[in-house]
């Protein structure tokens, strides 16, 4: 969530005329998050979510993000539900760009997770995988390991430091498309489980939001991301990994859907594809976002030391030990 696109009371009157619902009385933008613009639409008596897609992604994939959640809703996994509008499309046009509106779901997130959480988030994630892996809904995952290449090219580094950084990448992107398993368990992934995509109500999981990075992927894929963005504990600007916290996610994975052992001897490699994915997004964005974006860049170093921290590690074990 972010705010690149200003959006006025005008364009409310027009959002108004599209939907039948209660009219929209207020709006505020959101300013957490990178990707997307995102406003807190509020109605007298319920609030929603406006979002105005911006540049990763593509006008045709948003429908299968929209249906993705809607089927997700009716399956009892929490997540907001995409409204239609009164032609009965998801879709409208705003400051010529595309946009939906979204239920609001209750709850916030965390500040810092504890163990109960994570497993939870295991439980939540282990669920939706059983649901999508039954939803005939394809998208290839445009930030897949094989992707990455033209992001890394498309960063701009500057100094003798900077080609350091650059030689790190490179030679760490070639080793890890080169082990890249094969023939892993597929299926939808939420793909961008970030601590603030995930809402809790009274220290209870109330449910997932932002499926803008969803895709058909390795389900064991999803737990790596989660491994990188939630099982990690900083303490004075350094990352050290929580593996208490992994083996609460796995757990809760685990009550619900076994891990294979050939998903679990692929932890590592998919855990630095997580992990490499997140510091070229991050690297591309603290050199390519407008300095007029209400938003707030986070900071790359972070995924450089999880990444290092992987390549310290080998084994399945090495995670939960």
């Amino acid at each position: 969530m972010a705010v690149y696109t200003k959006i006025n009371k005008k364009d409310i009157s027009y959002i108004n005329k599209n939907f039948n619902i209660e009219k929209f009385i207020n709006f505020q933008g959101i300013k957490q998050g990178i990707e997307n613009t995102n406003y807190l639409l509020r109605t007298k008596n319920k609030k929603f979510i406006l979002t105005i897609f911006e540049k990763r992604v593509s006008k045709k994939e948003i429908p299968f993000f929209l249906k993705l959640m809607d089927r997700l809703n009716n399956s009892k996994i929490n997540c907001p539900k995409p409204l239609k509008n009164i032609k009965g499309n998801y879709l409208i046009k705003l400051k010529n760009k595309t946009a939906c509106i979204v239920s609001f779901l209750e709850g916030k997130d965390k500040k810092k997770l504890n163990s109960k959480n994570c497993f939870e988030i295991g439980k939540i994630i282990a669920q939706m995988h059983l649901v999508t892996k039954k939803i005939k809904l394809f998208r290839k995952n445009s930030m897949s390991v094989k992707n990455l290449n033209p992001l890394l090219k498309s960063i701009k580094f500057k100094s003798k430091k900077s080609n350091d950084l650059e030689k790190f990448l490179v030679n760490n992107l070639k080793n890890i498309k080169k082990n890249w398993p094969k023939k892993l368990p597929k299926g939808i992934i939420h793909g961008d489980l970030f601590i603030d995509n995930i809402f809790f109500k009274k220290n209870k999981l109330s449910g997932i939001i932002d499926f803008y990075f969803a895709a058909n992927d390795y389900l064991m894929y999803e737990i790596a991301i989660c491994i990188n963005a939630l099982c990690f504990d900083k303490k004075n600007s350094k990352f050290k990994i929580n593996k208490k916290k992994i083996k609460n996610l796995i757990k809760g994975y685990e009550s619900i859907k076994k891990i294979s052992l050939k998903e679990k001897k692929s932890l590592n490699i998919l855990c630095k594809g997580a992990a490499i994915r997140y510091l070229l997004t991050r690297l591309y964005d603290y050199s390519n976002t407008p300095k007029t974006a209400l938003i707030k860049i986070k900071n790359p170093n972070e995924y450089y030391q999880k990444l290092i921290t992987h390549n310290n590690l080998r084994t399945y074990k090495d995670y939960l030990i």
